[in-house]
């Protein structure tokens, strides 16, 4: 057995009646030049071989009694390859629109906890004679960076594969007692007074970093709200009200684009800045303009909070959660796109240099000194006092997650392109995610189907703010970056 880490069990905590907690990919194959043929057998049987690599494909959830502990992955004596592994076939003529509704409506149902957390589907009907492949898994046993490892086992360097060691039975695990389950959380208990020490101690390391965050959301409670119309020099505001920062449906909208990476690095090179700043500069642009299509722009910067990696190289091939997070405030308030990049550049630059602040797994061991019983408990209290859409932290996620720089094949078929989709809760309507692979930016929204109905909208908008961008990248004379004075870092 291999017990999740707090910060693994929190995304259980995820789960309501209207929100999922699990992550996905929609990978579009070309199957054209394939040696064998993509059909629901084949995939199974990749899958079939691949699936003893990754214990976590045959393992499910084994809960402490009474909550007194983070829960076990262990072995599914009952394990069906065929129950995870599913087809659908779209109609004619396959479209985007049709692509993007199926994988909606398969992205909002939650996962089954009784087996284990990850399903597989085969979409065929797809225009010009593709194919694709959506998987989801929880986001209690993946992350980004895991995620895109996941997939490493998955793919192939050349369509005809790879040698793998033929499938072995699964070693039985014997299942544990209550008893022997109860006492191993009594050890866990025992060593918790040393544990809050720890965690005390690096608490008031960054507690002046940890207050600047707090401050804000504090004054909201109080009523002391006040608005900032430039980018916070030292920290985030208070995170604006928009469309999408509302209670959520159980209901999904996806829309996906994709870029080529020159064009962006081009932009990146004429400016000085990096890949990360032209995405974070796109997601303005385009928010921008779908606030003021919807009478809903703010006076104010959103806030955005960037999921940031925290692997070791003891950690590196792992699965499980290794992550934090640092706020950054996204200049939507700015007219030009131009300013909007040099401002983004900026906020980034100073959100990295407080994140660097915070010490190493302090968000992993805060989450794993708290019981499961006592974080599950808090977190229906707020979603039932509504805090996340009354006062969201933040207005939503933008991450970057990196993907394959070579050409890789799925059972044969080469992939020319992977769409990431993620999670959306209540107060965070919408998320945009980016994956990059064969040379391209591929970006994958989702959002709330009632609150982000024409997210299509938002997908076009990035394309349109590359674009502009790409125009101001052409002018001979470019205002030079202003460097962050380090007081300001």
């Amino acid at each position: 057995m291999k017990q999740l880490s707090g910060l693994d069990a929190a995304f259980l905590s995820l789960e309501t009646h209207n929100s999922t907690g699990h992550v996905g990919g929609l990978c579009v194959v070309d199957p054209s030049e394939s040696p064998t043929v993509l059909d629901l057998a084949a995939l199974t049987g990749l899958l079939s071989e691949r699936v003893p690599l990754i214990p976590l494909l045959h393992q499910r959830l084994r809960y402490v009694p009474l909550g007194l502990d983070q829960p076990y992955w262990m072995d599914d004596e009952n394990f069906d390859i065929e129950y995870h592994v599913r087809e659908i076939s779209l109609p004619a003529p396959g479209s985007d629109a049709q692509l993007t509704e199926q994988v909606s409506r398969l992205h909002a149902r939650p996962l089954d906890r009784r087996r284990p957390l990850w399903e597989a589907y085969l979409i065929s009907g797809l225009a010009e004679g593709r194919l694709a492949v959506y998987t989801k898994m929880h986001h209690a046993a993946i992350d980004g960076v895991s995620g895109a490892e996941l997939m490493t086992i998955l793919l192939d360097l050349t369509p005809e594969g790879r040698r793998v060691l033929p499938a072995t039975t699964f070693p039985a695990e014997p299942k544990p007692s209550k008893r022997s389950m109860l006492a191993r959380a009594a050890v866990s208990l025992a060593s918790s007074p040393l544990q809050a020490a720890r965690i005390a101690g690096d608490l008031g390391r960054s507690l002046p970093l940890v207050g600047s965050y707090v401050t804000p959301y504090v004054g909201a409670i109080l009523g002391r709200e006040h608005d900032d119309g430039a980018v916070i020099a030292s920290a985030v505001g208070l995170a604006p009200k928009t469309p999408f920062n509302r209670e959520i449906t159980p209901h999904r909208r996806f829309a996906f684009r994709s870029v080529d990476l020159a064009e962006v690095k081009t932009v990146k090179n004429a400016f000085g800045m990096s890949v990360n700043d032209v995405v974070m500069a796109m997601s303005a642009g385009a928010l921008r303009r779908w606030l003021i299509d919807h009478d809903a722009l703010p006076a104010v910067p959103l806030v955005s909070m960037i999921p940031v990696s925290v692997r070791d190289e003891g950690s590196k091939s792992a699965l499980g959660n290794k992550v934090s997070a640092m706020l950054a405030s996204l200049p939507t308030h700015l007219d030009d796109p131009i300013a909007r990049l040099t401002a983004v550049h900026r906020a980034t630059k100073i959100a990295k240099a407080q994140q660097a602040a915070i010490p190493p797994g302090l968000i992993e061991n805060v989450t794993d000194f708290a019981p499961p019983a006592l974080v599950a408990r808090a977190a229906r209290v707020a979603f039932a006092m509504g805090l996340p859409h009354r006062i969201p932290p933040f207005n939503l996620v933008i991450s970057n997650v990196p993907g394959p720089n070579v050409d890789v094949y799925l059972a044969g078929a080469k992939m020319v392109a992977n769409y990431p989709l993620s999670v959306v809760m209540d107060g965070q309507g919408l998320n945009i995610t980016v994956s990059s692979s064969g040379g391209r930016l591929h970006f994958g929204l989702l959002g709330c189907r009632e609150l982000v109905p024409d997210i299509d909208d938002i997908a076009g908008h990035l394309v349109t703010e590359l674009h502009t961008l790409l125009r101001g990248a052409d002018q001979p004379n470019l205002a030079p970056v202003t460097p962050i004075r380090r007081e300001e870092a």
